[in-house]
């Protein structure tokens, strides 16, 4: 037989379902922030006031010349295309990895993250191009990145630890150099966009070598080390191809 309700437990299950409504509309509330903070539309994008870049100029090797600086603002819808392509072939090297390492829960879940976000980034910067008239040009790969993998190892677990090294160094300059163009450029929609991409690569070169390190046995110091120099200098020596992580122009 069904129970009547009383008028207290009227008062209850009201009150209980103003809670659930009032939930409901702060979950809808929090995601409609989350949508802002990352929107297609980078206009209505939020960016954030100040970052805390110490920990990437740290981790870094070798600042970025004033000299690739100048270069850049010269030549900035290379600039912005290289851009997207680095976003691109991000998303899609992640995507590789989480086929050929399916073991690690974290390493998934990570791996799966970020190519949601570089996706987004791709899609943004595509959209940076659309507005500004810039039409798509082929554009070769520059020797930043070979020149790291060159001495990546071959066996695993070794060759991915060394791997998520690479993306490690990969994002803490692409930061570094989104904070340097961020100060110069005349673009302020590209400036305050620059600036918004800081809070994401300035915390990914850290989730790389907690990655790798979790994959290790040993400290990965050693290979830190390596990488720390042979990226500095394919970032402080000549380099005759203007990229977004291309070295000194020669």
């Amino acid at each position: 037989m069904a129970k009547t309700m009383n008028k207290e437990d009227m008062t209850i299950n009201n009150s209980n379902h103003k809670v659930m409504n009032d939930s409901s509309i702060e979950e809808h509330r929090i995601l409609e922030d989350d949508i802002k903070e990352d929107d297609v539309d980078i206009a209505k994008l939020r960016t954030p006031i100040k970052v805390d870049l110490s920990a990437v100029y740290k981790f870094l090797g070798a600042r970025t010349t004033q000299a690739w600086v100048d270069a850049a603002i010269a030549d900035l819808p290379l600039i912005i295309q290289d851009h997207a392509n680095c976003e691109k072939k991000a998303a899609g090297t992640a995507m590789n990895l989480i086929f050929r390492y399916e073991f690690s829960y974290d390493l998934q879940r990570k791996l799966a993250q970020l190519i949601r976000e570089e996706m987004l980034h791709y899609e943004q910067v595509l959209g940076i191009m659309n507005d500004r008239g810039q039409a798509w040009k082929y554009l070769s790969a520059g020797r930043y990145a070979k020149g790291m993998l060159k001495h990546k190892r071959t066996y695993e677990p070794a060759a991915m630890v060394d791997v998520l090294i690479i993306g490690a160094f990969i994002e803490a300059r692409s930061c570094e150099r989104f904070a340097a163009l961020a100060e110069v450029i005349d673009d302020e929609r590209l400036a305050k966009y620059y600036r918004y991409l800081l809070k994401s690569e300035s915390r990914h070169f850290e989730d790389y070598l907690a990655l790798a390190q979790s994959l290790s046995e040993d400290s990965i110091d050693e290979r830190v080390a390596l990488f720390n120099e042979v990226e500095a200098d394919l970032i402080s020596s000549p380099d005759h191809e203007l990229r977004f992580h291309s070295g000194t122009p020669a």
